[in-house]
């Protein structure tokens, strides 16, 4: 977890200047124009953000034309197999995908009844992939999920039976009723993408994609999620309602019978296509202007006082650790793949900026009680570092 933030300057005193960026760096891009709601949050005179250093090591081989055709086409097929069964919900759709490309977990919150189930099974169904559902409840064991050693009375031994966590798509139905104990079986699953059971090491199948899905409206009987469990989600998504127009037309696939369970997609992908793109993505050229962005971003949430002033600064908790930073070249990556490029711009990491930070930007009770919301804050602090 993150240190707190240090105490910022008095009112009316000079912001201290960042941490020396290292040698060579690149240096920031020029403040941009401020608007009215930045220039009266933020100090007159904010210290720049700490430049990353471009020694970093980048992938050679960009991604070829032909390479971004066949990846397109790809994800053309997943989209209408997913929009087939779906109506609307296309930002959870996006989101899903970006998940799957830069393969990493995404945490789902809505109230009941927004087909989370649904549209992960649906992707996984696409993929003609393993996919097992997990209903998390207070009494749910870690051996449940990952699985145990049973005693074999034929042949008087102990033999190993995997949990449902051994398949390329888990979803955690309402992770936030289980246990702390039972949550915190997850963190080797999803970090190190194996389990172990009985001092043996079981790997998962590739690729591995945890969604989990919380309800925000029901408190009793349900464990608040720790943050180092928060910080391994790449995405969190809020689900929200559908339309009126899209609800009419879910009535509508209702009666064709397109959302029965036992009706399956007539198109589908293979798990080497989903190794392809995973490929392809990992190759998209990130510029070092643009790590630099990701790097002053995650710095300010760390030392938000100079950049947003001391009345919003002190709604936050804990800044983005360097998981924030990864996600953003990662899931940058993968919605640059989305959309056609060989490339990632900075309106990539904007558009990315809920879904990264709202679960890593951690606000005090103050700003609940005041009715803060996280990305709020996100909002002031990309609105407070320079746009390359």
């Amino acid at each position: 977890m993150n240190e707190p933030y240090a105490p910022g300057p008095s009112a009316g005193s000079t912001p201290p200047p960042p941490p020396a960026p290292p040698a060579q760096a690149i240096p920031p891009a020029p403040p941009a124009p401020a608007t009215r709601a930045a220039a009266s949050a933020a100090p007159s005179t904010p210290a720049s953000p700490p430049s990353a250093s471009p020694s970093a090591s980048t992938r050679s081989e960009a991604p070829t034309d032909a390479e971004l055709r066949r990846a397109s086409a790809v994800l053309k097929t997943v989209s209408d197999a997913y929009s087939a069964k779906m109506v609307g919900q296309e930002r959870l759709r996006m989101s899903l995908l970006i998940s799957l490309i830069a393969g990493g977990h995404i945490l789902l919150e809505s109230v009941p009844g927004l087909a989370k189930t649904t549209a992960a099974s649906t992707l996984a169904d696409t993929v003609k992939a393993q996919f097992k559902r997990i209903q998390c409840t207070p009494d749910l064991l870690p051996s449940d999920i990952t699985g145990n050693q049973i005693y074999d009375a034929a042949t008087g031994s102990f033999r190993t039976v995997l949990g449902p966590v051994h398949a390329n798509f888990v979803l955690l139905d309402e992770i936030n009723r289980s246990s702390a104990k039972t949550q915190s079986a997850m963190l080797e699953a999803m970090q190190e993408h194996q389990t172990t059971i009985g001092g043996e090491v079981h790997h998962l199948p590739k690729p591995f994609l945890v969604i989990a899905t919380q309800n925000p409206i029901e408190q009793e009987g349900t464990y608040e999620l720790p943050e180092a469990q928060m910080d391994r989600f790449l995405l969190k998504e809020i689900v929200e309602y559908p339309s009126p127009a899209e609800e009419f037309e879910i009535l509508g696939r209702i009666d064709s019978g397109v959302l029965d369970p036992d009706r399956h997609v007539s198109s589908a992908i293979s798990l080497d296509d989903v190794h392809m793109l995973q490929d392809v993505a990992s190759r998209i050229y990130v510029d070092p202007a643009i790590r630099n962005y990701i790097v002053s971003i995650a710095y300010v949430t760390r030392n938000p006082a100079p950049y947003i002033g001391e009345e919003r600064a002190r709604f936050i908790k804990y800044g983005a650790s360097p998981r924030a930073s990864i996600a953003f070249l990662q899931a940058s990556r993968a919605l640059a793949l989305l959309n056609g490029r060989g490339h990632v711009i900075p309106e990539d990491i904007r558009s990315l900026r809920h879904l990264v930070l709202r679960h890593r930007v951690l606000l005090t009770f103050e700003a609940d009680a005041e009715g803060i919301r996280s990305e709020e804050i996100i909002d002031q602090i990309f609105a407070s570092v320079p746009t390359p």
